[in-house]
């Protein structure tokens, strides 16, 4: 799953067109509506306000809008690039200015394609990523050493507790769980405990 890194805004300019390209994470189509409409209250003056947006875990809940626009010039391409992306969770609005230069159906394509796609450029794109949390327990004397190779490592460390004995909780990937644990093993001596206490989602750096 992938999702936009932020808000933003992007603007081109085409052929005297003003491409103004807005995206937001959203969580529902409540969320993606009410987006909807606050550009449009924005620019109201503008020529079109085309939209798409994709939601769900699996991008189940695709939607764009032409906005008066040729069929299938502005909110389809908008939507394709949030696709290829594979970006969910995220509304996308621009609101063109027409210029007194008609670009085409082929121009327009173009030009809504890549105001979203410039967009999603500059604001970024965060991967989710769904781990296993597992709890570690160590006692005081093995607990700095562990801690230093937790933080080198490819593992997240989301909290460390203080009492009679060190816990700290780590976010793995399920596959990587035997190699955890054998390196545990390795460096507490076996001392260490641990123990698997759910999943979590949390969100890194996505190359495009």
């Amino acid at each position: 799953m992938r999702t936009i890194k932020r808000g933003g805004e992007y603007e081109l300019d085409i052929r005297k067109s003003r491409f103004v390209c807005a995206l937001a994470r959203v969580a529902d189509e409540e969320e993606a509506r009410a987006f909807i409409a606050e550009r449009r209250r924005l620019h109201w003056n503008a020529t079109h306000n085309c939209t798409a947006y994709v939601l769900g875990s699996n991008g189940d809940a695709q939607r764009c809008n032409d906005d008066g626009e040729p069929a299938g010039t502005a909110g389809v391409p908008m939507l394709e690039v949030l696709r290829r992306r594979r970006i969910t969770g995220a509304v996308a609005v621009v609101s063109r200015y027409f210029g007194g230069v008609k670009l085409g159906a082929g121009g327009l394509v173009r030009a809504y394609g890549n105001a979203v796609s410039a967009a999603v450029g500059d604001v970024g794109v965060l991967e989710r990523r769904v781990l296993l949390v597992v709890t570690v327990i160590a006692d005081y004397l093995r607990a700095g050493r562990l801690e230093s190779e937790l933080r080198e490592s490819r593992h997240y460390v989301r909290q460390v507790r203080y009492g009679t004995d060190v816990e700290f909780d780590v976010a793995i990937a399920e596959s990587e769980l035997p190699e955890f644990e054998g390196r545990l093993a390795e460096t507490t001596g076996g001392s260490a405990v641990s123990e698997v206490q759910g999943t979590t989602t949390i969100e890194v750096e996505a190359a495009f």
